[in-house]
């Protein structure tokens, strides 16, 4: 093999492609969402229309012990060093707390975001969130800060064959009831994104309040070899509150309540201040493996970058510290931007996609349920009346709950009150991209009508109640 040519970092890997036709073509997508067998956790253990009725009726446990990277960072000059690179504010951020943590470009562009736990003084661990978590350690590496890293790549990267932690999310209107029946001892009263550790099953846990479900739920993460132990223990203790175990079906529609945008294209791929890091992170970097997709096409890899109003997170910028990006989104804020909704697609329109299936010649592009989605990164094209580009939609997919199909956008404000009914253009032009699992299909225009993101009203008023940490 001649050596010269072998691909060392991203730089190169990427120099002289296009780099849509790359994304959008020829990856294939480095996560479980898009990739079911990346994890061993099955699809479904009952059925992905039950298993969602139970966060909404009783409670549901979900194993995420596999599918999320998570990056330890130690030591006297970590509190300084994340704060350096987050868009959030570390005040009042103490040991037994939990944040959202946010990175963006010098643009203001978000890289990627993670959950951040301050496990102890000088011990944070960030969980989740590939790019994110690479760019803390390219600039770790490039920092004389007195702070030490450590890996722990998901199952499907994990070479040693096993995880540090195992990491189960309990969501429900009887998460509570299910979570003191489980605990051994006195049970304590946990705010919303702080932690306290308590023992289940024999075994010490970290319990974390939290939920993606719109209810007071708790993510439990422990040592690994305890979790068949955990999960047999709350198992046993949910049975008389209806507790099911879910499966990633499940997992993954619970953004079409809970209005999460995640994974956002991360925006390192052009900007000459990201040359560096380009040639600092391995051509296969989970970024080499980004996946676009959608009706939304742009030959200007920039038009798919989002900011943090695009995936309605803005409330987590604070101007109190210096971070990368700090004087972008101090402009951005004095502009017009979009905003985040939900989408809720006609049902006639959603009837006619599916019978396309029976009739002659290429269907529209199938609906896949729960979830729709078929890209990594979906961009799906936002009219409005006069057929202008006025947006796009990234996740997609049906809920058992509301009964309804819906989509989360990110849209010009102008078109962002509650009601405003608009279209989407369903499918990718020209019968589809080369993306191996995208099958020939017709594009169609479905007419859609803008709602409140988060859509379920049990998780908005959650999000009322909540105390910011």
């Amino acid at each position: 093999m001649d050596s010269s040519k072998v691909q060392t970092s991203l730089e190169q890997l990427l120099q002289g492609k296009d780099l849509f036709d790359y994304f959008y073509n020829d990856t294939l997508a480095p996560h479980s969402r898009a990739r079911p067998g990346l994890t061993p956790v099955p699809m479904e253990h009952t059925t992905w229309i039950e298993e969602p009725r139970a966060w909404r009726e009783t409670a549901v446990l979900f194993d995420q012990s596999h599918h999320m990277p998570e990056l330890y960072v130690e030591g006297p000059d970590a509190f300084r060093f994340l704060n350096s690179i987050g868009i959030n504010s570390f005040e009042n951020f103490v040991p037994g707390r939990c944040r959202q943590f946010v990175g963006c470009n010098p643009h203001g562009q978000v890289i990627g975001e993670s959950l951040l736990y301050y496990l102890a003084e000088n011990k944070f661990e960030l969980v989740s969130g590939m790019p994110l978590l690479n760019w803390v350690s390219y600039n770790a590496a490039i920092s004389d800060l007195d702070i030490t890293l450590t890996w722990d790549p998901a199952t499907s990267n994990n070479k040693t064959g096993k995880r540090f932690k195992f990491r189960f999310g309990m969501d429900g209107p009887n998460a509570a009831k299910i979570f003191e029946a489980a605990v051994e001892g006195p049970v304590p009263e946990i705010k919303f994104f702080r932690t306290a550790k308590v023992r289940i099953g024999g075994c010490d846990v970290l319990a974390l309040r939290h939920g993606m479900a719109g209810h007071m739920g708790v993510e439990l993460s422990g040592a690994y070899d305890d979790g068949p132990a955990v999960r047999a223990a709350l198992l046993e203790a949910g049975q008389a509150f209806g507790l099911k175990p879910g499966g990633t079906l499940a997992y993954f529609s619970a953004n079409a309540e809970s209005g999460w945008i995640a994974a956002p294209f991360p925006a390192i791929y052009t900007a000459p201040e990201m040359k560096a890091y380009r040639e600092w992170l391995p051509s296969t970097v989970w970024e080499a493996s980004a996946q676009l997709g959608g009706s939304f096409i742009s030959r200007n890899l920039e038009d798919y970058y989002l900011t943090p109003w695009d995936m309605g997170i803005e409330k987590h910028i604070k101007f109190d510290h210096d971070f990368i990006g700090r004087e972008a989104l101090a402009a951005l804020a004095q502009t017009p931007r979009r905003v985040r909704r939900t989408l809720v697609w006609d049902k006639a329109d959603v009837a006619r996609i599916n019978a396309s299936l029976l009739e002659e010649g290429d269907p529209f592009k199938m609906l896949r349920l729960p979830v729709a989605t078929y890209a990594y990164q979906q961009n799906d094209a936002v009219l409005n009346a006069k057929g202008e580009i006025i947006g796009t939609a990234a996740f997609c997919g049906y809920t058992a709950n509301e009964r309804v199909f819906l989509s989360l956008a990110r849209i010009s404000a102008d078109y962002g009150e509650i009601g405003t009914e608009l279209e989407l253009v369903w499918g990718e032009p020209d019968g589809g991209s080369r993306k191996p699992h995208v099958e020939r299909h017709r594009q169609t225009r479905v007419k859609v009508t803008v709602a409140p993101a988060p859509f379920a009203a049990t998780v908005r008023e959650i999000k009322k109640k909540k105390i910011d940490a």
